[in-house]
């Protein structure tokens, strides 16, 4: 049986690639803006339990993902992180056993979950997927993806957070400057806050973090600890999925390093916050966002359906 033509193939598909048929638009420029704080210059944040209210469009990728309550109302869950138009990143932990995509929405560019006022833009979550390996007991591999139903628009209260990377990760130490940011509650046994607190943390090598009067062991390369081994700074319940952004002055934007995932109580002294090293997950995280076409745009359609017909043409 022939194969077809090859050749011939490709040649159609060349200007498809270029952008150049009706109805296409050019390939994006590679310097897309991510990381940006329009309304912000510069670094804020102070020593969410030990935190303080944080101030109109200052983490513009924060995002409070909500699930449908009895009554028709909807409550805050956990954190999420904007990653590009259609996509959000945040702990697998929060939508495990909670899978049904139409039980949850995404609020975002939202200061005060009571008073949303006119910037806030909400969205239905079209599809969920959490990575193929995690483990519920050990928080082993807790990150999901978020696709939301509908692209949000950037404004100055809503922009993407950059995924770092590789080359960054040995800059990130203990005096850079990173922050967390969320509504979760205020202290071990307190209240969930309705605005948006910020905290700034200190990044804890593992050595420190893995000693035997802290976690002993528990925290691996696919971790990172964040906080203050003095207690008193730290995310809390209904934090979890949120970022750890760290600023980069020479890029002069602010990185996703890792998301919230677990610690032994809110603020305790030695037990800082738990997060996703996100550089062990960027393989992941490039993967599902191209193949699953969550970020819907000319270029990944058309490398989708490039890609197609190649496999047709050579089979």
């Amino acid at each position: 049986m022939r194969r077809g033509r090859p050749a011939a193939a490709l040649l159609l598909l060349l200007p498809l690639l270029a952008g150049t048929l009706p109805g296409l638009a050019a390939p994006p420029a590679s310097t897309e803006e991510c990381g940006q704080r329009p309304l912000l210059d510069s670094i804020s944040g102070s020593r969410i339990v030990g935190g303080h209210d944080a101030r109109a469009g200052a983490w513009p990728w924060s995002v409070s993902l909500q699930t449908h309550q009895a009554g028709g109302q909807f409550a805050h869950v956990c954190g999420g992180v904007l990653v590009n138009e259609n996509s959000v990143l945040t702990a697998g932990h929060c939508v495990t056993g909670r899978m049904d995509p139409y039980r949850w929405r995404a609020v975002l560019g939202v200061r005060n979950l009571w008073k949303r006022g006119k910037h806030a833009a909400i969205r239905n979550i079209r599809n969920i997927t959490v990575h193929p390996e995690f483990e519920r007991e050990t928080f082993e591999n807790d990150i999901a993806l978020l696709e939301l139903d509908s692209a949000v628009r950037y404004s100055d209260y809503i922009q993407p957070i950059c995924l770092p990377p590789a080359h960054l990760y040995p800059y990130i130490d203990n005096e850079t400057e990173c922050f967390i940011s969320g509504w979760g509650h205020t202290a071990e046994k307190g209240k969930t806050s309705a605005v948006l607190q910020e905290a700034q943390v200190e990044i804890i090598p593992s050595s420190i973090c893995n000693s035997s009067d802290a976690y002993g062991g528990l925290v691996n390369d696919n971790m990172i600890c964040a906080g203050s081994l003095s207690g008193g700074t730290d995310t809390c319940q209904g934090d979890s999925g949120g970022p750890l952004a760290c600023y980069h002055p020479s890029t002069n934007r602010y990185y996703l390093i890792g998301i919230a995932s677990f610690g032994v109580g809110c603020g305790r002294p030695q037990f800082p916050g738990i997060y996703v090293r996100l550089s062990q997950y960027r393989r992941w995280i490039k993967s599902e966002l191209l193949w699953s076409n969550k970020a819907v745009n000319p270029v990944s359609i058309t490398l989708t359906i490039f890609l197609t017909v190649i496999r047709i043409v050579l089979a």
